[in-house]
């Protein structure tokens, strides 16, 4: 089943009668613009009767309005230090599930552009996507008669010409969304290795994106041999089986760009010998999001088609199971680069099946044009203790600090209410990685879980420089750590991201994202609390 975006329409007519209900969103219906002007009597006289209105949703019977009625969420203040843009997507998430509980079926929302805030409207229509999401599971069960929460989700616009452009990129970003909740939120069978496989192939047929999959045992110990380390014990249950999806897109004309994301993609982590215990496992189905938001990405590419760029992927897809075949601490792997590695902890698998994967991009891009290379993880735990639970990390090496490039990041975030926090990667992240014996060249980690080690989200990045030999190239590497508890925009701000680049990066940048994985802010993605060693 391929994505389902909630249907979208644009209208200029409040008083279209094929809605049946207006939720309003904005910080106070007296700031209202004129073209809203038949809104603000209502709510005037119900602030007369009641003075909480502002602090929850309102539901008023307005007769002339689609379905006689009116919600209305206050965004709350917008103009403190510490406001962002995330007022309107958490207000319209709370509008529209307020807007369900009524019965609506075709909700209009409204929500007026704020001065400061240049992309509020498309930041709320965002949260009501967000809040309109089936589950992939639920869609496939049958249970529903629908594979939408309400038949439509209109959109105000206050002139024709925003209508268009405003639909057509929200629904290209949601369904890059829905592609990186499907496959990061899906339980560890539904979402198993050769069934994302089946799931990428049917998103992408009949679109720009090419897909290669390499699934025999063989190509995947001699090209990408820490990733089959990871891979060995799963790799005994046909169903578990790892997988490497390689995407590629390249819009029309001249290519003066070129991206090269490296996602992790770990099916399910048990933690392998160094076994999650304590009930620190549930939820660890959500660590294969790096790879999830490198899916819904080429998705938005899909969708909008931009030129000039190229793009090439690859999702480590690899279940890291326990059991007589798995692999151990003191394992000696000689890494594709050459390098060395003796195992510290096989809880420390995200960055052996993305390494690899990393030294063959960085192979192919000495052939691209301007190229640029990204690894996205999911260091849940360090990142929570470092950052708190709504906010993802995004480091750089040396060159690319020197580009500026986080800062880049960090402001696209804002735009559309994903926020990152910016961290380094400096040198003592490379000495904690050095062999500390002639055995071998790097440690892989050592025996703590990385939440419980000091720059726990920090060394990771420095292991991926080194054990893929960008070390030796004076590569510059972006590194973004993702929580898996957040609610992401994950795939669009790397979109916006991307697109501020294209024109100041230079050769060879890289990036890590490490961070929150939560879907959207509010909630984790099923009902398990998160925990992580």
């Amino acid at each position: 089943m391929c994505t389902r975006v909630q249907p979208l329409e644009w209208t200029t007519d409040l008083k279209n009668q094929n809605y049946d209900g207006i939720l309003l969103v904005t910080q106070s219906h007296e700031t209202l613009p004129p073209q809203l002007d038949c809104l603000k009597a209502p709510l005037q006289d119900y602030s007369s009767v009641d003075s909480g209105l502002g602090k929850d949703v309102v539901v008023l019977k307005v007769p002339g309005l689609p379905g006689n009625r009116l919600l209305f969420v206050s965004t709350g203040p917008v103009n403190r230090d510490y406001d962002d843009v995330r007022r309107f997507s958490d207000a319209a998430i709370n509008g529209i599930k307020r807007a369900l509980k009524t019965g609506m079926q075709r909700p209009l929302l409204v929500c007026p552009e704020h001065p400061e805030y240049k992309k509020s409207t498309l930041v709320a229509a965002l949260g009501a996507l967000h809040a309109l999401y089936m589950p992939l599971e639920v869609r496939e069960s049958n249970t529903k008669s629908s594979d939408y929460k309400v038949c439509v989700l209109g959109l105000w616009v206050p002139q024709e010409a925003e209508g268009k452009r405003l639909v057509q990129l929200a629904d290209a970003l949601e369904s890059g969304r829905v592609a990186y909740r499907d496959i990061g939120g899906s339980d560890p069978e539904r979402m198993a290795a050769p069934r994302v496989v089946e799931y990428v192939q049917e998103l992408f047929k009949d679109s720009p994106v090419q897909v290669e999959v390499v699934s025999d045992l063989k190509i995947l110990q001699k090209e990408y041999p820490c990733l089959a380390a990871v891979n060995r014990c799963a790799n005994g249950v046909q169903r578990h089986q790892g997988r490497v999806i390689k995407l590629q897109y390249c819009g029309e004309g001249p290519v003066t760009t070129t991206l090269m994301l490296v996602g992790k993609g770990i099916t399910y982590d048990t933690g392998g010998a160094d076994i999650k215990a304590g009930g620190f496992m549930a939820g660890m189905h959500r660590d294969k999001c790096g790879a999830a938001a490198v899916a819904g990405f080429f998705q938005i590419l899909a969708k909008l088609k931009p030129k000039h760029l190229k793009v090439v992927g690859a999702m480590a897809m690899v279940r890291n199971s326990v059991g007589s075949d798995c692999y151990v601490a003191d394992e000696l792997l000689v890494s594709r680069a050459g390098r060395r590695v003796r195992v510290g902890n096989t809880d420390a698998e995200g960055r052996m099946v993305m390494v690899d994967l990393l030294c063959e991009m960085k192979e192919k891009a000495v052939r691209e044009v301007s190229p640029q290379l990204f690894t996205i993880a999911t260091l849940t735990g360090h990142a929570i203790r470092a950052m708190g639970p709504n906010y993802s990390i995004i480091m750089d090496n040396g060159p690319a600090h020197r580009s500026g490039n986080a800062a880049q990041w960090q402001k696209a975030g804002e735009v559309l209410g994903d926020e990152f926090e910016v961290s380094r990667i400096r040198r003592e992240d490379y000495e904690f990685h050095t062999g500390p014996s002639e055995y071998e060249d790097i440690l892989q980690s050592n025996n703590l879980p990385s939440s419980a080690t000091p720059r726990g989200h920090q060394t990771p990045a420095a292991f991926l420089i080194m054990a893929s030999g960008l070390d030796k190239h004076g590569v510059i590497l972006k590194h973004l750590f993702r929580t898996r508890t957040l609610i992401l925009l994950g795939p669009v701000v790397l979109f916006l991201a991307c697109q501020q680049e294209r024109q100041s990066l230079q050769w060879l940048p890289t990036i890590s994202l490490e961070g929150n994985f939560k879907l959207f802010h509010k909630g984790p993605i099923n009902a398990f609390p998160h925990k992580k060693r």
